[in-house]
């Protein structure tokens, strides 16, 4: 399973966010930086399976900017039966 973890301490904002999951997964200069494109990444760009970690997010200055991309993770660990697995820290 490939792990992979987005650390809150080192993340400002949802464009910081979405910069590092690209580099992350390798994703080439079209990936979108928003929820749709989050998804189609989720559900068909990226191997599986995957475990995520959302490390400190709770201590983040500002945790409710990041709700949207939660929750479709949330929702894509759901659909994926097993395929992602989301962890929070």
């Amino acid at each position: 399973m490939n792990k992979v973890s987005f650390d809150f301490d080192h993340i400002q904002d949802v464009e910081g966010f979405y910069r590092h999951f690209a580099q992350c997964f390798t994703l080439d200069d079209n990936f979108g930086h928003n929820l749709d494109a989050l998804w189609d990444a989720l559900t068909g760009l990226i191997d599986l399976p995957v475990r995520i970690t959302l490390r400190h997010l709770s201590r983040h200055p500002d945790p409710a900017q990041f709700d949207d991309i939660c929750a479709v993770l949330h929702e894509a660990e759901a659909v994926l039966a097993g395929g992602l697995v989301l962890r929070l820290h």
